[in-house]
Parts: C-alpha cells; sequence; structure tokens
C-alpha cells in the first residue's frame, strides 16, 4: 500500500504564493511519476504537472505553465509544488497522484494512487 498526504493548502490573496507538499509512505518503490491535479467545485479533476521519477522530466498546464514549478526529493519521499502569482482561477481542492509506470499523462485515470487533497483558495 502506498499512502500519500498533502499540505500547504491555505488562503491567499491574488498575486500571492503558496507550497504544497505531498508526502509518501509505505510502498514507495511502486511509484515512479507523481503530479498534482485539482478540482474546482463543479468541474471535473484536471491535471495541473507532472514529474518524472529522476525529476529530469517535467510537465505543465498551459494554465499555470510560467507561474508554478513541480519538483521531488526522492530521499524524502516528498513531491512539491511551488505555485507564484496565484489566481483566483487556481481555487480548488489539489491532489498528489502517483503511478507505476515513467510516462506523464494528463488523464487522472491514469494514475493509481492518490492523496485527499489540500485546499487552495485564492481571493481577488
Amino acid at each position: 500500500q502506498v499512502q500519500l498526504v498533502e499540505s500547504g493548502g491555505e488562503s491567499v490573496q491574488a498575486g500571492g504564493s503558496l507550497s504544497l507538499a505531498c508526502a509518501a509512505s509505505g510502498r514507495t518503490l511502486s511509484i515512479t511519476v507523481m503530479g498534482w491535479f485539482r478540482q474546482a467545485p463543479g468541474k471535473e479533476r484536471e491535471f495541473v504537472a507532472g514529474i518524472s521519477w529522476s525529476g529530469r522530466a517535467t510537465y505543465y498546464a498551459d494554465s499555470v505553465k510560467g507561474r508554478f514549478t513541480i519538483s521531488r526529493d526522492n530521499a524524502k519521499n516528498t513531491m512539491y509544488l511551488q505555485m507564484n502569482s496565484l489566481k483566483p482561477e487556481d481555487t480548488a481542492v489539489y491532489y498528489c497522484a502517483g503511478r507505476r509506470t515513467n510516462t506523464i499523462p494528463p488523464d487522472p485515470n491514469e494514475y493509481g494512487y492518490w492523496g485527499q487533497g489540500t485546499q487552495v483558495t485564492v481571493s481577488s
């Protein structure tokens, strides 16, 4: 079993920054690619960013490119999402996800491990 726990979500004003973390525990060797997704009320869960096992490959949704940075520290079994220049439309529950295969698909159905989510609220 793999457990993923997100932290760092809070309320901020537009233009501000937040850093999210996702701590993995359990059978962490089962995970290669990790990613961040988000879901706003009434909307489908959408891909935000993904990162390969080595960290050398990253992939971002167009809506966050240039503002968000994904990273990971495998020694600490932790993934991060640095979010800058936040906008009200970034408001959502942010989920950490993991998968076994070392590709970074944007489809949430391709990820088998999920955290419980952390709320990010950006006010104008």
